[in-house]
């Protein structure tokens, strides 16, 4: 007889390995920024929701409210949870856009 585990406890326990955890985000990321939070939001649990607010300075129950459906954290606040899971924002140039103009700008 095969046991069976809750999907929850499975996503949790992956979430706990970094390189899971980004590709789980970006993943999201891609979705939509309610994806992304929903997600983040996980991240967060599967490394102790206490321990995360205590290390990115950010109360808990502030923390749970800026990643609800509803939610819509500062860029500090994204930082600092993202930092506490060890984890950081990247900007990438998307390679799929078509080049503007011809050379780079000087500023």
């Amino acid at each position: 007889m095969t046991r069976t585990r809750p999907y929850r406890e499975l996503l949790m326990e992956a979430l706990q390995d970094s390189e899971e955890a980004s590709a789980y985000l970006n993943a999201a990321l891609e979705d939509s920024p309610e994806s992304f939070l929903k997600a983040l939001k996980n991240v967060a649990q599967s490394r102790q929701m206490t321990k995360v607010a205590k290390d990115s300075g950010v109360q808990r129950e502030t923390l749970y409210r800026s990643l609800s459906e509803e939610g819509n954290p500062t860029f500090a606040t994204l930082s600092s949870v993202l930092s506490a899971v060890g984890m950081r924002l990247v900007v990438v140039a998307d390679e799929k856009a078509p080049a503007i103009g011809g050379e780079a700008a000087a500023d």
